[in-house]
């Protein structure tokens, strides 16, 4: 087993090359945020879609515009209002009086990367035209399906703060998305460097250093990645423990807890720490690395009841709990 394991290390080590490049390239614009970034190609390599929550001017917009600069892909960026249709985003579907038929007008969706830019704007009707987008990879206008070009993955923004004009996610919706992220401040440092660049008015080139078939191709090593059976088990032992903390020795939360993390938790945990493990160079997950993108995996899938809110305890803090509770193998 340990050879093989050395084998998938040398792959990783080989195909990862890229990985160091793409960071480098997008450290031309984005100051800091190494969280952001790191998850972004967590995001990438494990097809999974991710929410990115912060206050404005963090630089969450532009995070997204930049890996699609530095990605040979096409990109598309969505505003969402609160006039917004879901043909807006999907397409619709064009009566031509000449020769009587309709023919398919493609909306913006059509892409590989979207930015869904503040998606809490938009009414549950276009927020819902995306499920399907997100889950079977797919769009439906009139009676025709659309098969969506790999890779495909939604990079959606919402600003927690402001609750005048905005509409809650679905939790269908929200538990579609593989993470979600919550931007912090930059350091002090970072912030000077940040208003140094403003005020000179640098214009960065940003250069094409990734394409497609990259991505595809460093999937195929992500999903190689060897996961120990015990490291399997602690995965699925973190996610029980949300649903019965009880049965894990920790009755206290048993309160708190409304709602505990569905089966997808398990299989993005599972992915997006073989994804994790690709991008710090290694071809073998570790409990460590659970711990490190689990915070992101879980943070929304939680729902607390009204004893945890009145006692102002936040999924995080409940999700830590268990991180500490439950038995590293």
């Amino acid at each position: 087993m340990s050879g093989d394991i050395q084998v998938i290390t040398q792959r990783v080590k080989e195909q990862s090359k890229f990985v160091r490049t793409l960071v480098s390239e997008m450290g031309k614009v984005i100051v800091g945020q190494k969280y952001m970034v790191e998850r972004l190609l967590v995001g990438l390599l494990s097809n999974g879609h991710i929410l990115l929550e912060g206050v404005p001017g963090l630089a969450k917009t532009t995070a997204v515009r930049v890996l699609s600069e530095c990605i040979n892909t096409k990109f598309q960026r969505i505003q969402f209002t609160p006039d917004l249709l879901p043909a807006d985003l999907v397409g619709t579907q064009v009566y031509n009086p000449k020769d009587g038929q309709f023919t398919v007008k493609r909306g913006p969706i059509f892409a590989n990367l979207i930015l869904a830019d503040e998606i809490n704007r938009a009414p549950a009707k276009v927020q819902s035209a995306l499920l399907e987008a997100m889950q079977e990879r797919q769009v439906t206008i009139g009676e025709n399906t659309f098969k969506l070009t790999e890779p495909f993955l939604v990079l959606a923004t919402q600003n927690p703060i402001e609750q005048e004009g905005t509409y809650p996610l679905p939790e269908a919706q929200v538990d579609r998305f593989m993470l979600k992220l919550k931007i912090t401040y930059p350091n002090k440092q970072e912030e000077r460097e940040i208003m140094d660049r403003v005020v000179v008015g640098a214009d960065f080139h940003l250069d094409s250093v990734v394409t497609p078939t990259d991505i595809l191709d460093a999937r195929e090593v992500v999903n190689a990645v060897y996961i120990d059976e015990k490291i399997k088990d602690y995965i699925v032992n973190i996610v029980f423990a949300t649903r019965e903390p009880k049965s894990f020795g920790m009755p206290g939360l048993d309160g708190l807890i409304e709602y505990g993390a569905s089966p997808r938790a398990s299989i993005y945990l599972s992915q997006t720490a073989k994804a994790y493990a690709f991008v710090q160079g290694r071809g073998y997950v570790t409990p460590q690395d659970v711990k490190t993108i689990g915070m992101d995996v879980l943070r929304h899938r939680v729902i607390l009841s009204y004893e945890a809110e009145a006692e102002e305890m936040t999924p995080e803090d409940v999700i830590q709990k268990i991180f500490d509770h439950v038995e590293v193998p």
